[in-house]
């Protein structure tokens, strides 16, 4: 880790920092200033009245990492020259625009709870690409990561939410609002590793929270990997999401709350039973089931894969709390409770009334059962729910799914027992032949996720 007292390491296509804080501790012990990016001299630059952050830099290995600290207050662009420490929660705030360029790496700080937040009104434009993804991860050495040991990244939006405007965990900042069509920037590659860093006991932050986001932002080709809570959650907003993964997450892998009616498009959740909890958790808002706007979201072609082997890993879709939304083309396998559980008075009334649909989808061999209640305490027939909607029991045939090295969730001929259902044709949705996230002919995955566990 990149911390007092021990050896940092930061490793990957940027090579080893193994000397990194013993130069650092060396340079304040001798007084040495650090430079700002870019100045081209050694004496110190206080940047704080132009851009509200404070910057250092130190060359290692022939290589420059920037300490980032405090707010930036005026647009800002990470360049693939440099890596990046996040020390502390960094925001970004005042209408600035933080921009990442391709193969940047961001590590957040263990010891200081190293954060990016990015506030109402200002955006995060990070356009990673297939070759070169933008990575998030921890300070820590290969071989000794973990979940938990960075914040991770929360982006505030002025979107509605059935809270009004509220304030994030941890002093994150306001978000929600009046505008659905709010703009937060760009997400285009970027895997986030290792984070969810516990504030306070049983407090811990998800991977990416999308707080009030609204539907003027992009969100694509997203990994969450090896995080100490959810891996993505979703608090209100319209925010759409596609070709998205979370692997390796602690609590729940998609979770969402307090009115969120976005769209989303291939997805995928794969649990590591050592410590999981639900693919999907889906609520309105546990203070008011019946508060508005309803969380409804429209989601097509998502797998969802739990963990067998292990004694965590719990249902695969549990809907409840006053959730609306349509669900379709899935397969959801290996779950040891519920395959789909829906759950409580008001989830029920909005299946009954077919405000929640969940449709021509796979569930196979999850644990207690494909279709029921975990609780046994509602009396809803989810199997005759789920036979009505055009779903079944049924061997997808995925290749390898609960590998945690190589996983590949490619469907096989037995995905072919449910026809998929077409999605809307709004511009967001793409036409599909085939249930679950990954085509037969198209893996999107390959190449810039990881499958690494420390």
């Amino acid at each position: 880790m990149l911390n007092i007292g021990s050896t940092p390491v930061f490793s990957g296509k940027r090579g080893s920092y193994q000397n990194w804080l013993f130069q650092l501790i060396a340079i304040f012990a001798v007084g040495i200033t650090l430079a700002f990016v870019g100045c081209g001299s050694d004496e110190e630059i206080d940047d704080t009245e132009d851009t509200g952050i404070v910057e250092e830099t130190i060359e290692v290995d022939g290589r420059q990492v920037v300490v980032l600290e405090g707010k930036l207050k005026a647009d800002r662009t990470l360049s693939a020259d440099y890596d990046y420490l996040l020390k502390g929660a960094v925001f970004v705030e005042g209408g600035a625009t933080l921009t990442i360029e391709p193969g940047v790496e961001i590590f957040g700080e263990q010891a200081s709870n190293g954060t990016l937040i990015i506030a109402q009104g200002s955006k995060i434009m990070a356009n990673g690409t297939a070759d070169a993804p933008i990575i998030m991860s921890s300070d820590a050495a290969i071989g000794s990561r973990a979940r938990g040991q960075w914040g991770g990244l929360i982006i505030n939006g002025s979107a509605p939410t059935n809270q009004g405007v509220t304030f994030g965990e941890g002093n994150t900042g306001a978000f929600g609002g009046n505008n659905p069509a709010d703009s937060s920037g760009t997400l285009r590659y970027v895997r986030l590793e290792y984070a969810g860093i516990e504030f306070s006991p049983d407090n811990e932050l998800n991977g990416i929270a999308f707080q009030g986001v609204g539907s003027g932002t992009v969100a694509e080709y997203i990994q969450v990997h090896m995080n100490q809570d959810d891996g993505i959650e979703f608090f209100g907003g319209t925010v759409n999401l596609k070709y998205a993964v979370v692997t390796g997450a602690r609590d729940d892998s998609f979770d969402w709350t307090d009115g969120w009616t976005g769209k989303g498009q291939f997805w995928v959740a794969q649990q590591y039973g050592d410590d999981a909890d639900n693919g999907f958790e889906v609520d309105n808002s546990s203070k008011n089931n019946e508060a508005t706007p309803r969380s409804a979201a429209t989601i097509y072609n998502v797998t969802l894969v739990g963990d067998p082997a292990g004694p965590e890993s719990d249902n695969g879709m549990l809907i409840r709390e006053g959730a609306a939304g349509t669900y379709a083309n899935f397969i959801v396998t290996g779950f040891n409770k519920i395959g789909l559980d829906i759950d409580g008075e008001s989830s029920i009334a909005q299946a009954e009334s077919g405000d929640l649909v969940v449709k021509n989808s796979v569930f196979f061999e999850n644990g207690k059962a494909n279709f029921g209640d975990e609780k046994d305490d509602d009396g809803f027939d989810e199997a005759g729910y789920a036979a009505d909607n055009g779903n079944k029991a049924a061997d997808p045939g995925l290749a390898n799914p609960f590998s945690k090295t190589a996983p590949n969730f490619t469907p096989g001929a037995g995905a072919n027992a449910v026809s998929a259902a077409s999605p809307p044709s709004d511009g967001f949705f793409e036409p599909v032949n085939f249930i679950g996230a990954v085509s037969p002919s198209n893996n999107w995955l390959s190449g810039w996720t990881t499958s690494a566990q420390n």
